[in-house]
């Protein structure tokens, strides 16, 4: 048995955009994040007496490393709160990709900022390199939070293991997802140190309301897009599973009902954020992409059962409440820039290229759809595929391995041979992480500008 669901007209009139060249929305993001750190780096200088003595440029270099954490730390916590200026413009993939990085970054300023500190008093009471876990001790006894503090710290190395690379790939979603919340914790905690025992606050009281207003506003967005934002969303829509459906070997759609789906702003190529409410999966969030553009009363979900949460999805009853949070990434029709659009497809990789392939204006021709799959067994979706195709006159071409296993060849020369100009082409790009990457780089050798290949991984 498979879904069917009928291109829709209605869908591709509401994500219908004026097409032109966009700029980069990370531009500006980029320019105020380097606009704070340079009003960091002055508050320290304007703050900073002449300094004399080893142990006084040790405690220095403590100080600057400390302020630039807690501001990092602060950019941190933002980029996890799905503000849809970041997810929807920047895409989750790379906003989620840059708190990675600022994490790291910011874990490697703590533990310098740590260290420097203990030093400089070490040096300042007259001990020695040797004596910093003795003066570490001594400080957290004496010094106000800075026992909170190095908790905060432990929970920022913790949290740092636990998404190191080699450790991330070996441990289970969910229970890295319940760690990385650690975050919030760790945040808190340090907090009240640097206001405390921050010297650059207790001599600057405008320093310290920027500070104040700095973590006040990240929290508040933090509460708003986490918190309130998607109760008001569930309670509005209350979506419930409709039916289950296999559409090929190993993948399955879930049809969800709701009220007034059509108006929870969604996008043909965004996800969600889905939590199932059935026993083994109400505390698990994962990702999933549309794949068809939403209805009135019925959204859908394609999904590969390649781990247990996606597993037990094919066994949900019919009924089952459904919490939902989104809709988030920027593969839309937002990012066309031209009048011809290749979408490539790897996979499960269809599901937000099916969608898209539905809803984004043009004339016949315009649309051009490349799906690779293991085998025709494997084309899920195939049968919508073809009848939006037929409808809409659009291109429609598969990928497969030949009977003896041979791979199918996309290249350069074989993409400029089956697509006249596609150095004047659009590309989406979805699929896994090896096949992304092998087909991006076929695209820039076939001429395709790389601000014109648009994908997103969703595999946070």
């Amino acid at each position: 048995m498979t879904t069917t669901l009928a291109g829709s007209r209605a869908a591709r009139r509401r994500t219908t955009h004026r097409i032109r060249p966009r700029r980069s929305p990370a531009v500006p993001l980029l320019l105020a994040m380097w606009a704070g750190a340079a009003g960091v780096l002055w508050l320290w200088w304007t703050d900073t007496p002449a300094v004399t003595g080893t142990g006084g440029r040790v405690l220095d270099a403590g100080r600057i490393t400390g302020l630039l954490a807690g501001y990092l730390l602060a950019l941190v916590v933002l980029q996890m709160a799905r503000v849809p200026a970041l997810e929807r413009r920047v895409g989750s993939d790379r906003v989620a990709r840059r708190h990675a990085a600022s994490g790291r970054y910011t874990l490697c300023l703590v533990l310098a900022h740590v260290f420097l500190t203990m030093w400089g008093y070490a040096l300042q009471a007259g001990r020695s390199l040797g004596d910093v876990v003795r003066q570490t001790a001594d400080s957290v006894e004496q010094l106000p939070d800075v026992g909170k503090a190095a908790v905060g710290t432990g929970l920022l190395v913790l949290i740092g293991l636990v998404s190191a690379g080699p450790v991330r790939r070996r441990m289970p979603y969910d229970t890295w997802y319940h760690v990385h919340l650690g975050t919030y914790a760790a945040v808190f905690l340090t907090f009240w140190h640097q206001i405390g025992t921050g010297n650059d606050f207790a001599v600057a009281p405008a320093a310290k309301t920027f500070w104040y207003g700095l973590y006040g506003t990240v929290t508040a967005l933090v509460l708003w897009y986490r918190v309130v934002t998607p109760v008001r969303l569930n309670l509005k829509h209350r979506m419930r599973v409709e039916a289950v459906v296999e559409e090929s070997p190993g993948i399955v759609s879930v049809l969800i009902s709701g009220r007034r789906l059509h108006r929870m702003g969604a996008e043909a190529g965004q996800f969600f954020r889905w939590r199932f409410l059935a026993p083994g999966l109400r505390f698990s969030s994962h990702p999933y992409s549309l794949s068809a553009a939403p209805r009135p009363g019925l959204l859908r979900i394609t999904v590969k059962a390649v781990g247990d949460h996606s597993g037990r999805l094919r066994a949900l009853p019919p009924g089952t409440r459904v919490w939902a949070e989104g809709p988030y990434g920027a593969l839309t029709a937002a990012r066309r820039s031209r009048g011809k659009v290749l979408l490539v497809a790897g996979g499960v990789g269809i599901t937000p290229m099916r969608a898209l392939f539905e809803t984004l204006p043009g004339a016949a021709g315009d649309i051009t759809l490349l799906y690779r799959a293991s085998s025709t067994r494997d084309l899920a979706l195939w049968g919508e595929l073809a009848a939006i195709a037929d409808e809409r006159g659009a291109r429609l071409m598969y990928a497969v391995n030949s009977p003896d296993g041979t791979r199918p060849d996309i290249s350069a020369e074989s993409l400029r041979r089956k697509i006249g100009g596609i150095e004047r082409y659009d590309v989406f790009l979805c699929g896994p992480p090896g096949f992304a990457r092998s087909v991006y780089e076929a695209l820039r050798d076939a001429g395709v500008p790389a601000r014109r290949i648009h994908h997103e991984s969703f595999a946070m």
